[in-house]
């Protein structure tokens, strides 16, 4: 993330589920975003409290004087709102807590880390496949009890599931990403009299309508590649059913594979006409995300783009423009290209890289409602976790979305490339990002796509 961006590898057993119940995820709240209100600055929550003015509902052990280094791939807003969560910990504990920037991919970061002898003590890596990897490096150390109990307490058994290996729990998924939604500027859509779409055909027919009123339909993030795994994931899943979805997610089947074939030609309806992406290929391969996002929401009723598909995080780009979310800024979920809505999910977790007692208790507290409470309140951000009170998000739009996922319980899929091993799905000019870049420049071509994609594909798995 880059904005719990999806960066990411390995493999993770997460049992049998079907696309209907994935549905859950949709039907139990995220449908009824489209009209939901609520400013963006929280005025229509109910009265809260900071975190530390509120009653602890977990206990943590004095650490005074004790130093921990935190390292993630965190920057911006995002790195400021986790920080607020450090320093109440600093509060609690009387321990000091150092933020480390990472780089992308962060395996390589910690690698070199580690090499060097001075590891950080805790990590947050945004991938399933970095856990594993973690483990079989031998970085990453098991929970303490105390950390497992909130755990237990506080998390659903599929969240669970993603941060144990072999059935050892390493990693508490502080944040979550519903990576399934599409947000659009209200405006546009009103003057264009455009409807939203519930089905990828009427998303293309939705994107023609504001053509043809003047704005340029989609804004697309091409110039970071995880943006491009997220839309043919959520294509794949709907499409293709998240039996071939969790085969492809661990090379099963090749993607070679006639759904794969599908999928791509399915998003070439829409990467194959420029006229629907602000700045056409060539543009939208020179935006990073922040800005596919913040100029469909700059520029009044003509802004460069009408709609942008991203994860819930979209609420922190929105949020350095003027657009009001839930009035100015509304989202409707990822349209159903097959008999059902996908429902991808994404996360970061935090793994004790040097186990001590402070770690355990900073894990032990990120997997708190204490410690998610805080970063909610501030926004841009949503908790696996399911004994946060959803009053603590700062308006309707993200109330509801936190509600759906809780609500999903177990029924989702995982982002797919974070689960496949990093030198393919989560590296910057390599492998899946670099494909679907050059996919998107060249979307007629999709034979050879799927042959540049199964040969890294298969080198990363051999590897």
């Amino acid at each position: 993330m880059r904005s719990t961006r999806t960066v990411a590898r390995g493999r993770t057993h997460r049992g049998t589920r079907t696309a209907r119940a994935a549905t859950a995820l949709v039907a139990t709240g995220v449908l009824a975003l489209t009209g939901c209100g609520g400013d963006s600055d929280g005025s229509s929550a109910p009265d809260r409290t900071g975190g530390s003015d509120s009653a602890p509902t977990v206990q943590l052990p004095r650490l005074n004087g004790q130093k921990l280094e935190v390292a993630a791939v965190w920057t911006g807003p995002e790195q400021e709102n986790f920080t607020k969560v450090l320093k109440e910990f600093e509060k609690r504990t009387g321990a000091k807590v150092t933020f480390v920037p990472a780089q992308d991919p962060i395996v390589n970061f910690l690698g070199t880390k580690i090499a060097g002898g001075s590891p950080p003590d805790v990590a947050m890596l945004p991938q399933v496949g970095a856990i594993q990897q973690a483990v079989d490096q031998k970085w990453a150390k098991p929970l303490g009890a105390e950390a497992r109990a909130q755990l237990a307490k506080n998390y659903a058994k599929g969240w669970q599931d993603l941060g144990s290996v072999d059935g050892t729990p390493y990693g508490v998924y502080f944040k979550a990403a519903n990576k399934s939604l599409f947000w659009y500027n209200n405006a546009v859509f009103e003057n264009a009299g455009a409807t939203v779409p519930t089905t990828w055909n009427d998303l293309l027919k939705t994107a023609e309508t504001i053509s043809a009123s003047g704005v340029t339909p989609v804004s697309v993030g091409g110039a970071d590649g995880w943006t491009l795994t997220d839309w043919f994931e959520n294509v794949y899943l709907s499409q293709a059913g998240p039996e071939k979805y969790d085969q492809l997610a661990k090379h099963r089947i090749k993607w070679t594979d006639p759904s794969v074939t599908q999928a791509l030609t399915t998003l070439g309806e829409l990467f194959g006409k420029p006229s629907l992406i602000a700045g056409g290929a060539d543009g939208a391969l020179q935006t990073e995300f922040p800005k596919s996002v913040t100029q469909t929401f700059t520029g009044g009723d003509q802004p460069k783009a009408a709609m942008v598909f991203e994860g819930d995080f979209v609420t922190v780009n929105i949020a350095q423009t003027d657009a009001r979310i839930g009035t100015d800024a509304k989202v409707f979920p990822f349209p159903r290209v097959g008999a059902e809505p996908p429902v991808v999910t994404g996360g970061d977790a935090a793994v004790v890289l040097k186990d001590s007692k402070g770690a355990q208790a900073l894990l032990t507290f990120l997997a708190s409602p204490d410690a998610a409470k805080i970063w909610a309140e501030s926004g841009g951000f949503i908790s696996p976790n399911k004994n946060l009170d959803p009053a603590a998000y700062p308006n309707d739009v993200q109330r509801e979305i936190a509600k759906a996922l809780i609500a999903a319980g177990d029924n989702f899929r995982f982002d797919m490339s974070d689960q496949m091993p990093q030198s393919f799905g989560g590296t910057p000019g390599k492998g899946e990002w670099k494909a679907l870049q050059d996919f998107l420049k060249h979307p007629k071509d999709i034979a050879g796509t799927q042959a540049r994609l199964e040969a890294d594909a298969a080198k990363a798995y051999k590897d």
